[in-house]
């Protein structure tokens, strides 16, 4: 049952994952677009998609605790983990913020250059996230402690 338990588990985060490409995808081919109001709408669209998207993600990583297995080998790595965590945090916090501009700036094309800036540096904030977090991950699965010779 557990076994069946966390395959399911692994499924669904490799769906978020998925989901979580293919809205940014969306996201950096709506930063294309004209500014109009057609583009707003479907700019609202993806991010109010991503925002339903990032939280049941991080939910289910933190199902056993966040990042558990590196902290089980290497326990004082935890520093290294809640940096992680708090930018996960913010991450989500800051993608609220910008969808609320999206949503309540009265002409959109006024903010639109700038929101494409904000919204891109997110986007490369979020890929430099999974990056540091895949390193750790990957680390601490490859790292072999020797007992020395």
């Amino acid at each position: 049952m557990a076994t069946t338990n966390v395959k399911v588990r692994s499924e669904l985060l490799e769906e978020y994952a998925t989901l979580e490409y293919i809205l940014l995808g969306d996201l950096r081919d709506l930063l294309e677009e004209p500014p109009d109001d057609e583009t707003r709408k479907w700019l609202l669209v993806v991010l109010d998609a991503l925002l339903d998207t990032l939280p049941r993600e991080f939910d289910l990583q933190e199902d056993d605790g966040y990042l558990t297995e590196v902290l089980d080998n290497y326990p004082n790595w935890m520093r290294a983990v809640e940096q992680l965590h708090l930018e996960r945090d913010s991450l989500f916090q800051k993608l609220k913020e910008l969808r609320d501009q999206v949503s309540h700036q009265e002409s959109f094309t006024d903010i639109a250059n700038l929101l494409r800036l904000k919204l891109r540096d997110w986007m490369m904030t979020l890929i430099a996230y999974h990056r540091h977090e895949n390193r750790l991950v990957q680390t601490a699965l490859n790292l072999e402690v020797g007992v020395g010779d």
